[in-house]
């Protein structure tokens, strides 16, 4: 299973994301973000604001 950013839902192309992808764990799920997702709501992942508010 490929794995997907879960927030623009970009495909990172293997089973694994690239060391650029961050992750988080939200409500007791791993969440994965692309690095532009990343660089994009940089502030919101530092602090630790829920997806839903980005």
């Amino acid at each position: 299973m490929s794995v997907t950013c879960d927030f623009c839902g970009r495909p990172a192309g293997s089973d694994e994301p690239p060391l650029t992808w961050t992750s988080s764990v939200e409500r007791g799920r791993l969440l994965r973000f692309c690095d532009e997702c990343s660089r994009t709501h940089l502030r919101s992942l530092e602090a630790k604001l829920a997806t839903e508010w980005w």
